[in-house]
């Protein structure tokens, strides 16, 4: 399977809420083997579809020695918090400390599209989280404090990677209206 290329902070399929998968077939299970190929590659403990372009409710993860996958979730989470540092491939070399919940349960489908229930603690629950966040267009940098997220912004800004998203096509273009718009858009 080949190694596919992450999408960085700033391409909106990263801020777009993902479609939930509706067939399981031979492209699905390629997807998933693409992308826990390149979770590997980068290397990372944890990749979402939207990730690499593909805006479908799917993600793997590589957590303690087991590598999984999980399509269309929905999470329960535990009450007690945890705190702890985390970064995202979509965000090199960024690394916060972000607030989520010490449990989480996670509900969806294999990649057969059978049933499965995946119950993680610690860093297991907080990788389902943050993967999950992505298929909503959630960011971990929007999870944390005022003051982290203004620090966040500012390496961002400041870094080699920052505008690759508009670089490689991923920002929309712009387009002059022909109607009149009385000074309502462009």
């Amino acid at each position: 399977m080949p190694i596919q290329p992450i999408r960085y902070f700033g391409d909106p399929v990263l801020t777009t809420p993902a479609t939930p998968v509706t067939t399981f077939d031979k492209e699905l299970r390629t997807l998933v083997a693409d992308l826990i190929e390149t979770m590997q590659d980068a290397p990372g403990a944890g990749l979402a579809a939207p990730q690499i372009g593909v805006s479908l409710r799917v993600f793997v993860w590589d957590v303690d020695e087991a590598v999984g996958h999980l399509i269309n979730p929905s999470l329960d989470l535990g009450d007690e918090l945890q705190e702890g540092e985390e970064g995202c491939l979509s965000f090199p070399e960024l690394r916060y400390s972000t607030p989520r919940a010490m449990r989480a349960v996670a509900k969806g489908f294999n990649m057969h599209g059978e049933p499965i229930t995946v119950d993680g603690t610690e860093f297991l629950a907080r990788a389902l989280q943050h993967e999950t966040d992505h298929l909503d267009g959630i960011l971990f940098i929007d999870k944390l404090s005022a003051q982290d997220r203004k620090l966040a912004m500012k390496e961002i800004r400041e870094s080699d990677w920052f505008g690759e998203a508009s670089s490689a096509g991923g920002l929309p273009t712009l387009k002059i209206s022909p109607h009149a718009t009385r000074g309502l858009g462009f």
